[in-house]
């Protein structure tokens, strides 16, 4: 039995509040960096960062011009969604950190931390996924 999830499956695992792990080449002489984010995605769509123009994901990213998250379930039944590919680097919009915030904190939390975080010179990283693994290992029948 496959423990592969179906693309409704995958794309609905993936558009539902997990903390993603970036990961990004950062150079030949080391390995890659990977980070924990905030992220959002919509079945279909691209995933979505916001994070610090100068931040070292984001330095990554522009200099290979893609990055890959995994998403994961850590509680049995394990899952996990991983996806790659190609990334674009444009200026945040308040809208869209706010977006985010309140996706993971609420509505009163991520106002909050809008409001204790105010906009230096943030970025929003877009990545069409091109490559997608997955596993439920609820499939399993364990």
């Amino acid at each position: 039995m496959s423990l592969s999830m179906s693309r409704e499956e995958r794309e609905a695992f993936l558009a539902a509040v997990h903390v993603g792990v970036l990961t990004v080449s950062v150079g030949t002489d080391q390995g890659p960096l990977a980070t924990p984010v905030w992220y959002s995605y919509e079945p279909g769509g691209r995933v979505s960062i916001t994070t610090g123009s100068q931040s070292s994901k984001a330095k990554a990213i522009a200099a290979t011009g893609r990055f890959s998250l995994c998403t994961q379930e850590e509680a049995p039944p394990y899952k996990y969604v991983t996806v790659e590919g190609p990334a674009v680097i444009e200026p945040a919009e308040l809208a869209d950190r706010v977006a985010i915030a309140r996706r993971y904190l609420g509505t009163k939390g991520g106002d909050a931390w809008i409001a204790a975080n105010p906009e230096v010179d943030d970025v929003t990283i877009r990545m069409r996924p091109e490559h997608w693994r997955t596993a439920d290992f609820g499939k399993a029948g364990a």
